[in-house]
């Protein structure tokens, strides 16, 4: 697998979340093996990079101890460098200290939720070993997202700003615009109110024109959940409108899309990519 980033076709990001409280998985995949086989799965289903957390961050997640985030995530990094040594391994952590550990066992990509504000050490970690940084626009910049109803006269207008000041101070600490990507931060990351990720999708290429790789994951997430009226759609439920979403993102010029469900987006990106050949 190629840690590529086209500006033609998207990457596809799998999650894989070794986490009791994840709002998708959480205890699917805490034993060794349960966690190898997953990543086997994604990596067949067709994902370009794999995305390993050891710390839930949504509503009501519990922070856990840099010891125990160690324990959970360096296992099972160690085992999918062996199955898979080709494969781009991103760390979803805010602490300097596992993105460090891991960078040294191969990882490729750090995806820091907080854009490098919990952690003061996390620039540096990234600018010394040259890696890629996601970095995610959050209403909370302490690594957890909460249920609270955030309202903005022009979302786009404020994520926008975001960016901008995100990025002036990663490269004032060393870290190149090459190794950066970014990423909007749906649902909760946003607000509780679900029109706003909505207007951020529709609204991609203004984010795109910032000139900076795009990363979007609707995947499963809870604003999906009441597109259906007069219905609260359960996770699994979600998975066709996410996947509706991620078509849109990918046709408006999305660089990478994470996913819980890679075989789904395979098909999706498959499917774009049919109608962007056809003549």
């Amino acid at each position: 697998m190629s840690s590529r980033i086209s500006n033609q076709f998207p990457l596809l990001l799998g999650v894989l979340n070794v986490t009791p409280d994840s709002f998708s998985d959480g205890g699917k995949f805490l034993e060794l093996e349960a966690a190898r086989l997953q990543a086997q799965h994604i990596v067949e289903s067709g994902a370009d990079w794999l995305d390993l957390g050891g710390e839930s961050t949504g509503p009501g997640s519990v922070e856990v101890s840099l010891e125990e985030e160690l324990q959970r995530v360096l296992p099972v990094l160690e085992v999918i460098r062996a199955d898979h040594p080709e494969l781009t391994v991103s760390i979803d952590t805010w602490k300097a200290e596992v993105a460090r550990r891991c960078i040294s066992m191969g990882a490729k990509v750090i995806n820091d939720v907080t854009a490098l504000r919990r952690d003061p050490a996390m620039a540096e970690v990234v600018a010394e070993a040259g890696v890629l940084v996601i970095l995610m626009h959050a209403k909370e910049g302490d690594g957890r997202t909460t249920r609270v109803v955030r309202h903005y006269e022009d979302v786009i207008s404020t994520v926008k700003a975001f960016f901008e000041e995100r990025v002036r101070w990663a490269t004032d600490q060393g870290i190149k615009e090459a190794q950066i990507i970014l990423d909007p931060g749906l649902g909760f990351f946003i607000s509780a109110e679900a029109r706003y990720s909505f207007e951020i999708v529709r609204r991609l290429p203004e984010l795109k024109a910032l000139g900076f790789p795009l990363l979007l994951g609707p995947s499963r997430k809870s604003f999906l959940a009441r597109v259906s009226p007069g219905r609260n759609l359960s996770t699994e439920e979600r998975l066709i409108p996410g996947v509706a979403l991620s078509a849109i993102a990918a046709w408006l010029g999305v660089d990478i899309l994470r996913t819980h469900d890679v075989h789904a987006g395979q098909l999706l990106l498959n499917t774009v990519q049919a109608l962007r050949s056809a003549s």
